[in-house]
């Protein structure tokens, strides 16, 4: 995964009121309508914490949400499980939606929001421990957008994609 995208052009933060979420598009109703009219609810009732990138303070250029998950330890690769320890479950971050307004495609804003999500789970595993952060690829063009950034099928369910911590950590120590 590259990180040599001029970061400073845009600001990564918290969901806020200032925030223009009326003008935001990305073209999934769904993930329009959950910004719009479902994100704020989630933000106050601790279910996510979403996050937005933005080029001027207000305007909506992508956003994605983070919050606590379990994954159970059988549906992860062997390999993997395998230097994890024998809970049923084991910790994990989901990321659980990331889009870009049509406006912004094409300006690497999707490997932006990606790098911010995995550096806050990788930056949270020290007061909340995860062992890995999760997606669930809502298409195949999303699916192959995780493929390319480094994420793992789950062998039982192609389109639950997972990212272990210790490569996580590993992608900012270098």
């Amino acid at each position: 995964m590259s990180k040599n995208h001029d970061e400073t052009r845009y600001r990564i933060g918290p969901l806020s009121v200032k925030h223009d979420r009326a003008a935001f598009s990305c073209g999934v109703e769904a993930l329009d309508r959950y910004l719009q009219k479902q994100a704020g609810q989630d933000i106050s009732r601790r279910a996510a914490a979403a996050f937005v990138i933005t080029p001027d303070g207000t305007t909506i250029a992508g956003f994605y949400t983070l919050s606590a998950h379990l994954v159970n330890l059988a549906d992860l690769p062997q390999n993997i499980a395998k230097k994890l320890p024998r809970y049923p479950n084991v910790p994990a971050t989901l990321l659980g939606r990331l889009a870009v307004s049509e406006n912004f495609r094409g300006q690497g804003i999707g490997e932006l929001l990606l790098l911010d999500a995995l550096r806050r789970a990788l930056g949270n595993t020290r007061e909340v421990a995860a062992a890995v952060v999760v997606v669930d690829a809502k298409d195949e063009r999303a699916r192959g957008f995780y493929l390319r950034h480094d994420f793992i099928p789950l062998p039982t369910q192609p389109n639950r994609l997972f990212y272990p911590m210790k490569t996580i950590e590993k992608l900012f120590t270098r």
